[in-house]
């Protein structure tokens, strides 16, 4: 019975864990050894990390009972969080005009709100054990901007800015955050992203950027051109396994470049980049 306690796995929490990223980064973690709580609206599509060894939870992150279930749940069979990766997420896309306020409303409930609110919950435990890893998924899209993409840039903007105030905060109790910036990577974003823009704003006084902005989207993603979801399982093991973790994890394709194109040449120049990839 003694030697029990060393032998026990430490915990981690991953969202948006159904499918692309956060099912690559559930099972990395499997592997690293965590016991791994893998939250998600269909839980059905967690049966092959529960095979794994997974707890899968049911957790719609805009859902605030659904949250508080799935911490209660976690802490009644653990004492804590050692690692809690903030990933789910999605891209609303479309002109500022023509999106309803209660659809970017939800936008930052799902990218902004409901990882801050998880966050809240987890948090008392994390300092009574002194100690745990917040590792937040954002985007190389929390440091540049797109054409339609206002409202999902302001919350990966956003979430950026959190980040590093919480970081700040949360230091004398030993705990750390970490950002993700992920680049172009292969999951089902494009295609969820342009087939919303288009059913939006395919008509009217936005038609032919909507249009532009859809059909590049949809050739940027699940063609074979972007990253591979496992390459940030990797990025978020590291930071989630380092005793003095990055603040911030650049990785995907075309992330540094662009983040080092908005950062040192500007304004005006990013503008010209992004509208020279809209034409044709």
């Amino acid at each position: 019975m003694t030697g029990k306690k060393s032998t026990v796995k430490k915990t981690a929490l991953v969202t948006g864990a159904s499918s692309g990223m956060g099912k690559e980064i559930a099972k990395r973690l499997i592997k690293d050894g965590y016991h791994v709580f893998a939250a998600a609206r269909q839980v059905q599509k967690m049966a092959d990390l529960a095979r794994l060894g997974a707890t899968p939870l049911r957790m719609d992150i805009s859902n605030d009972a659904e949250i508080k279930a799935a911490v209660d749940r976690i802490l009644a069979e653990t004492a804590s969080v050692d690692v809690l990766v903030n990933n789910a997420g999605f891209g609303l896309y479309g002109p500022v005009e023509e999106i309803g306020i209660d659809e970017a409303r939800y936008q930052f409930e799902v990218n902004v709100f409901g990882p801050a609110r998880l966050t809240q919950l987890l948090l008392p435990a994390m300092r009574k054990q002194g100690s745990g890893t917040i590792i937040n998924i954002t985007s190389m899209g929390g440091k540049i901007y797109t054409l339609l993409g206002a409202w999902y840039h302001a919350t990966k903007h956003a979430l950026e800015g959190w980040s590093d105030s919480l970081r700040l905060e949360l230091m004398p109790f030993g705990i750390k955050v970490v950002v993700v910036e992920p680049g172009l990577i292969e999951t089902g974003f494009g295609d969820v992203a342009a087939d919303g823009l288009l059913k939006r704003s395919g008509n009217g006084a936005y038609a032919k950027i909507t249009q532009a902005v859809a059909k590049t989207t949809k050739a940027s993603y699940g063609r074979g051109l972007g990253t591979d979801p496992s390459v940030i399982a990797h990025v978020v093991s590291q930071a989630a396994n380092a005793k003095n973790p990055k603040t911030r994890y650049v990785a995907g394709k075309y992330a540094r470049p662009m983040i080092f194109v908005r950062k040192w040449f500007g304004d005006r120049a990013f503008d010209r980049l992004i509208l020279s990839q809209m034409s044709g």
